[in-house]
């Protein structure tokens, strides 16, 4: 690996917010998930995790939609949400599902700056589980003004989690490094077995010698 490679990795990793994350619950399409990963990788976020209970193991994600976010991100999948909140429960302090209830919050009012939050997107039909929302703890909605009231899942999360890289960087956060020198040097292990893709200019270069 060359060192303008590693020093990529090392810079990338320095702005990860590994006190954030995604949970994708029973999401169908996956365009919808392709499109969340790319945004995921867009404001630092390394974590999604996917459940499916009710639908089947998602078996690759498309590249065009993520412009292969996915190889940079570290996926968790589970076969049921009390896997999965085994595993997240303890390394977030808050975790929030997107639900319509009289008990919701507003998006804006979801401190990202101050803790550890997981937020929680459903399935495109149904939304959030019964089972999901009972172990949660809250609900939150983004505010929304026109005749329906809902967005497409991929558009939803791309609003919510650019509203946390917002307050996040605004509280300097992006510039304090997170990640432990071990999961530094796991992931620069994971990373530097992906193959780099030739840019254009590259290639042009090559034929000329």
């Amino acid at each position: 690996m060359t060192p303008e490679r590693l020093g990529k990795f090392e810079s990338v990793l320095a702005k990860r917010q590994f006190n954030l994350a995604v949970v994708l619950e029973n999401v169908e399409d996956p365009h919808n998930i392709s499109a969340v990963m790319r945004t995921c990788d867009a404001v630092g976020i390394q974590d999604i995790y996917i459940i499916t209970t009710t639908i089947p193991k998602h078996p690759r994600f498309g590249p065009k939609s993520s412009s292969s976010a996915a190889k940079w991100l570290t996926i968790h999948q589970f076969d049921s949400v009390e896997a999965c909140m085994n595993v997240i429960r303890p390394l977030y302090q808050t975790i929030l599902t997107t639900h319509l209830s009289s008990d919701a919050i507003d998006l804006y009012d979801i401190d990202f700056a101050a803790g550890s939050v997981a937020l929680v997107f459903g399935n495109e039909h149904d939304g959030v589980s019964e089972e999901m929302r009972q172990v949660a703890d809250g609900n939150f909605i983004i505010p929304q003004v026109g005749m329906i009231q809902s967005l497409n899942i991929s558009v939803a999360c791309a609003i919510s989690i650019y509203e946390a890289y917002r307050q996040k960087n605004k509280a300097g956060q992006y510039l304090a490094k997170s990640v432990t020198a071990e999961r530094e040097a796991e992931i620069v292990a994971v990373w530097s077995k992906k193959k780099e893709k030739f840019r254009f200019k590259d290639l042009r270069q090559l034929k000329r010698k």
